[in-house]
């Protein structure tokens, strides 16, 4: 099955989430084509015709952009320009994320504005199709320019140069070119400048993390519930008409869930001895809302981004012009990237403080969760790992878009630093999923102390999959283990 890179039709999350989920191959649609011919066409021309420097084409690059280029060296050039950024270090971008620098440069290339030969988008269409992964670092991109130095990675492969993954193996790309029976490609005029160009680095990090985002979200709510039923916590924080006199969009569809997901539980139901409860408990619906209304404004962001041209100079053969314009400039991403990391910090934050309320001894149940403490340090620890990832969550947090350095002699003067915001967000959500899994053992921890009142079934679902891979805790045992199998469980399970 394929999916067809359509210019016409616009390229959604959804999409993205169905490609990915189904391992769908790409294909150019004839649009697509017709749209890339065009332009290289028309650049090809306008070379012959026209005597005055344009930026990147026959021009060095940054603040070379005054050294004119020889036409017999224009090929060299990008060649050079390709292997002279390839300058990332640090640890590896993970393939998930490279296969989508991949798609979204594409993506990008279909619009036709960009003057790459067909045959360069041709073989990134190959290399995504046949699970050729170039080898990207994380560091190295001042997220403006464009991100160069991590898409000059991705681009090497082109070349027959630098590494890539190949059945899972790490190996030289001239030894899998051979393999195939692939010959290098020769760029053409613009063709480096253009792959190089343009935000794909940032922005398939950003739609990484907004996939998880969605998921988190919804398992964030029901792993809430579950700890609201082990607490005893009261349903009337979570009642319609509280919310819609401050209607929110996030905060309605919370409290909606919850009402939804506790129907019919005994527990919920049953006569509280306590008026009220922590904030932790009784503001689920307007922190986890505010979240859920953030990421929808990211998600808004994010999908603008993967239907732009991001690259310069920009080609426009309708209107005879090549433009050298900023499109590159990470800051819409810069910014919403950072915005997602506090918003996603704080779902963390809340569940920590819930884990929290469940472990002090309230309420009838044991401290730390077990029924002889003193002797056993029950769920005593896993508390503190929570609040030490909740902190470094915390710090991760200082913003990366007020930041910039200048760099290229002074030309490239102001930069978005939007891909430091963009790993950081990655190890927030990572981060997230581990502080979940924490409050998830706890809460179902606790709720075994309830019985035998039950919760509705709907958490009675959940909680009895869940058990199936971590058992309930009579004694102390290596917690660690467990740990990481509820963040397993937090990953890959989907919330019926």
């Amino acid at each position: 099955m394929h999916h067809t890179i359509d210019i016409k039709k616009k390229l959604t999350l959804s999409d993205i989430k169905n490609i990915l989920g189904k391992n769908l191959k790409l294909k150019l649609s004839d649009n697509a084509v017709k749209e890339i011919n065009k332009c290289r066409n028309y650049l090809d021309k306008k070379l012959k015709k026209q005597k005055e420097p344009i930026y990147g084409i026959n021009t060095g690059f940054g603040s070379l952009c005054n050294v004119e280029i020889p036409t017999d060296q224009i090929e060299k050039l990008q060649e050079n320009l390709v292997m002279s950024h390839a300058c990332g270090m640090g640890e590896e971008v993970p393939a998930e994320i490279v296969r989508l620098m991949l798609l979204l440069k594409i993506q990008a290339f279909a619009y036709g504005k960009s003057a790459c030969h067909i045959d360069t988008v041709e073989r990134l269409v190959f290399l995504y199709n046949n699970n050729i992964f170039p080898v990207v670092y994380q560091l190295g991109s001042l997220g403006a320019s464009g991100d160069l130095s991590p898409l000059a990675h991705m681009s090497l492969p082109l070349l027959g140069k630098g590494e890539v993954y190949y059945l899972g193996v790490k190996q030289e790309t001239e030894k899998v070119y051979k393999q195939l029976k692939l010959s290098p490609l020769k760029l053409k005029s613009k063709e480096g400048l253009a792959l190089l160009n343009g935000t794909q680095f940032m922005s398939s990090y950003g739609v990484h993390c907004l996939l998880r985002a969605e998921r988190l979200n919804e398992i964030a709510d029901t792993t809430a519930c579950v700890s609201l039923e082990a607490f005893d916590g009261r349903i009337e924080p979570f009642k319609n008409h509280l919310h819609t006199i401050r209607p929110h969009a996030g905060q309605i569809s919370t409290s909606k869930f919850v009402r939804d997901t506790l129907k019919d539980s005994a527990l919920i139901e049953r006569k509280k001895e306590h008026v009220q409860d922590p904030y932790s408990f009784r503001c689920i619906p307007q922190v986890h809302g505010a979240t859920k209304d953030t990421v929808n404004y990211v998600k808004s962001v994010f999908e603008t981004e993967i239907n732009s041209v991001t690259d310069n100079p920009t080609v426009f053969p309708e209107e005879d012009e090549i433009l050298s314009g900023g499109n590159f400039h990470g800051q819409p991403l810069a910014l919403a990237l950072d915005f997602l990391c506090i918003a996603l910090a704080e779902l963390g934050s809340i569940s920590e403080r819930r884990t929290y309320q469940l472990i002090a001894g309230l309420r009838g149940l044991p401290p730390f969760l077990v029924a002889n403490p003193g002797l056993n340090s029950g769920f005593m620890i896993p508390q503190y790992t929570a609040a030490s990832i909740v902190s470094q969550n915390k710090q991760l947090c200082t913003p990366a878009s007020v930041d910039s350095i200048v760099s290229s002699n002074g030309q490239e003067d102001h930069v978005s630093m939007g891909a430091n915001a963009a790993t950081k967000c990655f190890q927030v959500v990572s981060n997230l999923e581990r502080i979940i899994a924490i409050e998830l053992m706890n809460a179902s921890q606790a709720l075994e102390f309830r019985r035998p009142l039950k919760s509705s079934a709907k958490i009675e679902k959940f909680v009895k999959k869940f058990r199936t891979t971590i058992p309930f805790i009579k004694e102390d045992k290596i917690m660690y283990q467990e740990m990481e199998a509820a963040l397993q469980f937090v990953k890959k399970t989907n919330v019926d």
